[in-house]
């Protein structure tokens, strides 16, 4: 899946408009203006369409766990991981909506793919052990899919 895609996605997951997404970005302390959010919002054959840079997601990714779970006030800033991958939005979705592995699982019997705990739990391991399987941009779209269901009924 694109960057663009995943903030399609986030955005109606969340059901909010573009000033909250940058208000999101914002919180981990990523200064961004709503036109350029604007535009990773249009499709690619749209007027005004931009990619989605990594930074943008990352930050995003970051200030949904915060907007979430809130901020704690010892904890230190997030660190941005680039290039973002599949698996790594995965890994800040479960953290921002506190998903264990049974709600993951149950969210994609939902939407038609059905896992594994042990096909699960590759998705979540270091790129260099050994189990570590890097997630697909179906495996990611499906599992977009069942937490919107899960979130927005």
């Amino acid at each position: 899946m694109t960057h663009n895609d995943v903030l399609r996605s986030l955005r109606y997951l969340l059901d909010i408009s573009d000033a909250e997404l940058q208000k999101i970005a914002q919180l981990a302390g990523y200064p961004i203006n709503e036109s350029d959010i604007s535009a990773y919002l249009q499709h690619e054959e749209d007027e005004g369409y931009q990619p989605c840079p990594d930074l943008t997601l990352a930050h995003v990714l970051n200030g949904l766990v915060i907007f979430k779970r809130g901020q704690r006030p010892d904890a230190p800033v997030a660190e941005v991981e680039t290039p973002v991958t599949n698996n790594q939005v995965l890994k800040k979705l479960r953290v921002a909506f506190e998903l264990k592995d049974e709600d993951i699982h149950a969210m994609l019997v939902s939407v038609g793919l059905p896992m594994g705990k042990a096909e699960l739990s590759a998705l979540f391991r270091k790129p260099g052990h050994k189990n570590y399987r890097p997630c697909g941009d179906q495996v990611l779209r499906n599992f977009l899919k069942g937490l919107t269901q899960r979130q927005r009924g």
